[in-house]
């Protein structure tokens, strides 16, 4: 796919180890972290496999699982191994996701030594009786603590999770976390509905009845309150679930998932995409281990995108985004002209409120990133 212009790919980690599964995650993980270095190893030869096919990267992103279990020394070789692997440009961003009952101090000055230069802590919520329900490790103390000895060690791109309309939040419970997080005056906020899926436990206990007081009713208001509440603090309410301290604190990892920039990612489960294909590893860590030690590509599955889904991809992510859809690139592109085949249902939407037509661009409004997944469906 020609874009038009010159897109540096992303690097994504997938570290699947966790102590423990929290209650809503249904993201790949195991918890032998016995394994810790034999995956390690097996990272090294993944990497390898992608030597000639990938050459430069500008941003690195160590997700999971639980990133923070490893030592900073393991994280210190790992970034040598891949610095070693592929040119990660000086200005790469790095980041690491941190759970807040991991790490010293100490250990958060090594990993800045040895180039994090981004930490994602998963704070979920400032609440210990939330917290305890959503299986997190840590409590509000150390969330609190994490935050503060992230910034003691040099970092000042901090990144905080927070999950809404968990059961028997209200809005006012809400509002007061975001409060708390505004005060800690961190770079970034990523904040999530609650999604409690089937085959989790939370999920398992509200399908039972188990876990009530969660209202469907409410989610709209919960995302409102979000936004108005954190762009009136000086946050860009840059993509959906995502607020940035300026543009240039928004995740450079995550904005090439949402325009079609290559990335590759390395690890049990972990998704890679250029051009028009995109292909998934294995989610199967002794699956993995064993491809590997045959120096065989992990990967489970591929498709070759056509024109249309990527059009629709792009317009799905497009309008979740602030900047929402440059008319005549998506016509370049994908060989569409949206104003031309959508004019009635656009200008209805402007006139609702839902989106702004301006500059040669589409642009959800507060309103329409609200409801920006039906917005797609043009």
């Amino acid at each position: 796919m020609n874009t038009g212009r010159a897109y540096i790919p992303g690097l994504y980690i997938h570290f699947p180890f966790c102590r423990s599964k929290c209650g809503y995650c249904d993201f790949y993980s195991v918890t032998e972290t016995s394994l810790v270095p034999s995956f390690l190893e097996a990272l090294s030869t993944e990497a390898a496999l992608y030597r000639g096919e990938f050459t430069t990267f500008d941003t690195v992103y160590l997700g999971g699982g639980t990133p923070s279990l490893m030592r900073p020394e393991q994280v210190d070789a790992l970034l040598v191994m891949l610095r070693g692997t592929f040119t990660i440009l000086d200005n790469a961003e790095i980041t690491m996701e941190l759970n807040p009952a991991d790490l010293t101090r100490e250990d958060l000055r090594a990993l800045y030594q040895a180039g994090v230069n981004r930490v994602n802590i998963g704070v979920q919520s400032f609440h210990d009786q939330k917290l305890q329900l959503m299986g997190r490790r840590h409590d509000r103390r150390q969330a609190l603590s994490a935050i503060e000895e992230a910034a003691a060690a040099g970092f000042d791109n901090i990144g905080l999770d927070l999950i809404y309309n968990l059961p028997h939040q209200s809005l006012e419970d809400w509002r007061a976390s975001l409060e708390q997080a505004i005060a800690l005056h961190p770079a970034h906020l990523s904040c999530y509905e609650l999604e409690l899926k089937p085959d989790t436990p939370l999920g398992r206990k509200f399908g039972r009845g188990e876990c009530a007081g969660r209202s469907e009713d409410l989610a709209r208001e919960f995302f409102m309150e979000t936004s108005k509440t954190l762009e009136e603090a000086g946050y860009i309410h840059y993509e959906v679930s995502n607020f940035a301290a300026g543009m240039g604190r928004a995740s450079r990892h995550n904005r090439k998932y949402w325009d079609h920039t290559p990335y590759l990612g390395l690890g049990p489960a972990a998704h890679s995409f250029e051009g028009t294909r995109r292909w998934w590893n294995r989610s199967s860590l002794k699956g993995y281990l064993t491809d590997l030690s045959n120096r065989k590509r992990p990967v489970e599955g591929q498709e070759d995108l056509r024109s249309e889904e990527l059009a629709m991809e792009a317009l799905f992510l497009g309008l979740r985004t602030k900047e929402g859809i440059d008319l005549d690139r998506y016509v370049r592109l994908y060989g569409r002209d949206l104003m031309r085949e959508n004019r009635h249902q656009i200008e209805e939407w402007s006139r609702l409120g839902l989106v702004e037509i301006s500059g040669g661009h589409i642009r959800p409004t507060r309103s329409g990133m609200a409801v920006a997944d039906a917005l797609a469906m043009i």
